[in-house]
């Protein structure tokens, strides 16, 4: 298939198509669900439910009363026989020419997604009209380019000839996806093959090495996740004088081993360049302790991007320690299943990000989150949310998930003409709970950075951390497991134990907490690198590096993470808070 030849990107004219569509958004809406079913009018899926994709009367209304309310685990038998070679039309008018994976952090397995040629242009759709946005506020050269730390696992094929990878995978893999970056003048400074490194250790050194190569023509730092920068300048404080001296003498390090990765930096590396290798010597020399690590070797370097919501709120604080100075710029709104808004006020800070959504990627409702958890309402659509209120995202997709409830909650901040601007709040899906408590992911992320800050005092930070419910004692009680970056006294850590107790200001948890009928949370201190292994694990699963989640809260499901988790404590302290 011949790569497709670059657009002009022109970006008034892109806001100018968004403030139009923004401005129909209804009218998009039911235009957007009318061709999703008639493209898939001949699905055996909504032929079960008397969905035909031509009926004449009011299709939006059809489609809500007929067709019920799904989750991932409804749909996985039908996503199976496309995996295991059926072509009929299952789920899509047309066999789907690949399925995606997603990252499997949360239940240990990854989920299949189908992934149609509807998903890859929503995905160059979305660049363009966040790059757009950005590039008004943030202008980057025509000549410039991205220091991109983006990885592809490999693709597999499926028992019934199906093409398998992640879904960052299938999107770079897409003939496409190069002359889209090339028209948003985003192209990445490493060669294809180290994008496409089996081995992801190599790839992450040449990606750091390709940048400072280019370093003059670097304007923005991306990957896709805040975990992957963070991971990426970590690593670079240890490979730094390797790269230096690469640079200085003009050979690629013995660690390149991957001979196709190998010959295509040899292309790169030319020649001796002993004033660049003395220059990012001095410049990391210079630091204070690696504090504006990204402009220092980057820089014209505007800002840096990534997903910095959600999950990746903890690498946060360390990121902006690399970046100094340098705007952070969140990622925009999506998941293996399918985007859904742009980030289109790139200047708000990660934690005040708003996503606007786009309303011709997909047909939205949102399923209102009663604050007693009692009664579930009826969905109400794009237009109709109110400010103020928090939802479940619900989405109906070109490839063929029909009202599927992607388990995400976020709140309405406000509108951009007729599109809401949302806040991502949290997985909806309750992760810690034992009795009458109530913790999602961000009631333990908030307890985690209460407790940091009590780490921070002595200098020390937490690198990484996760969670599980420990049953196995009566009653049972929060484990929360903790790497750390030093070593510190008894006190400190059964402070940041107490600490982390408290921090779970959930009614039910405290009640339970004070009449004992949930035990006293543990903290378990780990041994350095174990997060690494964990990643490590993922990755031989077939996850990607630049889509890899860590679990913050590991269920027994996971067991070989549980496992490598408990196999690599170093400490344990037990909360004294409620006594």
């Amino acid at each position: 298939m011949l790569e497709k030849k670059a657009e002009t990107f022109n970006m008034n004219r892109v806001i100018d198509d968004f403030d139009e569509m923004t401005r129909n958004a209804d009218q998009v809406q039911k235009q957007t669900l009318k061709e999703i079913l008639h493209k898939n009018k001949s699905a055996i899926y909504l032929r079960n439910f008397g969905i035909n994709g031509d009926t004449t009367t009011d299709p939006e209304e059809d489609f809500k009363a007929l067709v019920p309310l799904v989750t991932d685990s409804e749909l996985e038998p039908y996503i199976k026989r496309m995996v295991d070679g059926d072509t009929s039309p299952i789920l899509t008018g047309h066999p789907v020419p690949a399925i995606s994976l997603s990252s499997g952090t949360s239940q240990g397995r990854p989920k299949f997604v189908p992934f149609t040629d509807e998903l890859m242009e929503n995905t160059l759709q979305l660049f363009r009209t966040a790059f757009a946005f950005r590039n008004r506020e943030f202008p980057i050269d025509d000549n410039g380019r991205a220091l991109q730390f983006i990885f592809s696992s490999k693709q597999y094929i499926s028992t019934g000839g199906v093409p398998i990878g992640t879904a960052t995978t299938n999107v770079y893999r897409n003939p496409n996806f190069k002359a889209g970056m090339r028209s948003i003048m985003s192209l990445c400074c490493s060669p294809d093959e180290v994008i496409f490194s089996p081995d992801v250790h190599q790839a992450l050194y040449c990606h750091l090495l390709s940048g400072i190569l280019f370093r003059d023509q670097v304007q923005y730092v991306f990957a896709p996740f805040a975990h992957g920068l963070v991971h990426a300048f970590r690593t670079f404080e240890h490979v730094w004088e390797e790269i230096v001296t690469d640079i200085k003498h003009g050979v690629l390090s013995s660690r390149i081993t991957v001979p196709s990765v190998r010959a295509a930096m040899s292309k790169l590396i030319t020649a001796p360049n002993p004033e660049l290798a003395e220059t990012i010597r001095d410049k990391c020399l210079s630091l204070s302790n690696w504090y504006g690590l990204i402009p220092a070797l980057f820089p014209n370097a505007k800002y840096v991007y990534g997903i910095m919501t959600g999950s990746m709120e903890p690498y946060v604080k360390k990121l902006r320690h690399y970046a100094g100075d340098l705007p952070l710029v969140s990622h925009d709104y999506g998941s293996s299943e399918g985007w859904i808004a742009a980030n289109v006020t790139p200047r708000l800070c990660p934690e005040e990000a708003t996503f606007a959504v786009i309303p011709n990627l997909g047909y939205f409702e949102f399923l209102p989150v009663s604050e007693t958890g009692e009664g579930e309402q009826e969905p109400v659509g794009l237009t109709e949310v109110k400010v103020g209120q928090e939802y479940e995202v619900v989405l109906t997709n070109y490839a063929g998930l029909y009202r599927y409830r992607l388990g995400d909650v976020v709140k309405i901040m406000s509108f951009y003409n007729k599109t809401p601007q949302l806040k991502f709040v949290c997985r909806r899906n309750l992760i810690l709970s034992i009795n009458i408590d109530k913790n999602t992911e961000r009631d333990l992320q908030l307890s985690v950075e209460s407790a940091a800050k009590r780490l921070s005092e002595e200098k020390i930070e937490v690198i990484d951390f996760s969670s599980h419910v420990d049953l196995s004692t009566e009653p049972g009680h929060y484990v929360i497991f903790w790497e750390i970056s030093g070593e510190t006294n008894e006190d400190v850590l059964q402070d940041c134990c107490n600490c982390l107790d408290k921090g779970f200001i959930d009614a039910g948890y405290m009640s339970s907490r004070k009449c004992k009928t949930i035990g006293a949370l543990e903290l378990r201190v780990l041994e350095k690198g174990t997060f690494k292994k964990i990643q490590e694990h993922f990755l031989g699963l077939g996850s990607s590096a630049g889509q890899f989640k860590m679990p913050r809260c590991v269920k027994p499901s996971n067991a070989k993470v549980l496992q490598i988790l408990c196999e690599n404590v170093v400490s344990r302290f037990f909360s004294t808070a409620f006594e």
